[in-house]
């Protein structure tokens, strides 16, 4: 079922339709998400992940709420987490406009928005005011032309860490030149340890590409683990181009929503695979029903986020998958999400 915002929102230009979604979301967390009930809440959904507690395990990525302004409106939408970011330790626009685009005939959005963002400080500000009923992450990054990346991301797990409930690390956007190369070899060790020392006792999450591969995986898995990282979010856009129909489809940048559905699930594999269980795992990327998120949660993810599910599938989508969740976990006999978590690879 179509939602009916969903027309005038789509006769929008793509970036704009957001920003008009995000003021939206922002008055009505004022206004209107008291009476809303907050995040869908149930004994079998209800999880502890990084010594976190997790309402329900059904969240928003980073990337819907750049700036932190819809805090409030998304957690009254039903999302157990919201994870606010990409925050850079200085204000940037981005790359030019136009830098988002909808893929309609596939479900997918292309994006090269290259963390766009108001700065750490404006977004700390506006967390550390936030009402919030579930979850807050935030998720950081460097600037573009910063000179030393190590010292911008230490900036900003530093600043974040006094408010978020968990800081997440973005090495694996593809829209910051050279960015994702810190996912690799000594460049992340250093990162990582420089991260870890500055989290204080908040929880760190570090958020890879789905574009990786095995030999990467192992790395990533044995550095996390050995530096102390809490979880891993798997993953982010892909610069890949599975059987696209849009006419978009020749757009740069990176692809979300249901298209990169099979490669983040791959990815996902992959990690449970190298980790062991002995870390967390975050899925993201094409998760857009319920079933997909119970199909990710058996092979091995504690949470899962959404993002172009939402263009899609409207405001009610997150309260939604974690409704059919739960129903899902109750019909194979599960208690709580936690017992669910792996359940298909034993």
């Amino acid at each position: 079922m179509v939602h009916p915002l969903r027309p005038l929102l789509f006769a929008l230009p793509a970036e704009r339709a957001h920003a008009v979604t995000i003021a939206g979301l922002e008055a009505w967390g004022r206004v209107g998400a008291p009476l809303a009930g907050g995040p869908v809440r149930s004994e079998r959904l209800a999880t502890v992940v990084a010594g976190v507690a997790f309402p329900n395990p059904v969240g928003v990525a980073a990337g819907v709420d750049k700036d932190g302004r819809a805090i409030a409106g998304l957690f009254a939408l039903g999302a157990g987490s919201v994870e606010i970011g990409t925050l850079t330790p200085l204000p940037q626009p981005g790359n030019p406009r136009p830098r988002l685009f909808r893929l309609v005939e596939d479900r997918a959005v292309v994006n090269r928005m290259g963390f766009n963002n108001g700065g750490l400080d404006a977004g700390i500000a506006r967390a550390t005011e936030a009402t919030r009923a579930g979850v807050l992450g935030i998720n950081v990054g460097a600037n573009k032309d910063a000179g030393d990346r190590v010292a911008d991301y230490v900036a900003g797990v530093s600043a974040a860490a006094r408010v978020a409930d968990y800081v997440t690390v973005n090495i694996s956007s593809p829209n910051t030149p050279g960015l994702r190369d810190l996912q690799h070899g000594a460049a992340l060790d250093e990162l990582l340890a420089a991260c870890v020392e500055a989290r204080g006792g908040a929880p760190l999450f570090l958020k890879v590409a789905p574009d990786l591969e095995w030999d990467a995986v192992e790395d990533i898995a044995r550095a996390a683990i050995d530096r102390g990282v809490d979880a891993l979010v798997v993953g982010n856009t892909t610069v890949t181009r599975p059987g696209l129909r849009s006419p978009n489809a020749a757009e740069g940048g990176g692809l979300s929503g249901r298209p990169l559905r099979e490669l983040a699930a791959r990815r996902l594999a992959d990690f449970a695979r190298a980790t062991g269980g002995a870390l967390p795992l975050v899925a993201a990327g094409g998760i857009d029903t319920g079933a997909e998120a119970y199909a990710r949660i058996r092979a091995g993810a504690s949470l899962v986020q959404l993002y172009t599910g939402l263009v899609y599938g409207g405001p009610g989508l997150l309260r939604r998958i974690a409704r059919e969740l739960d129903a899902l976990l109750a019909r194979d006999g599960f208690d709580t999400v936690a017992e669910a978590v792996g359940a298909g690879g034993r």
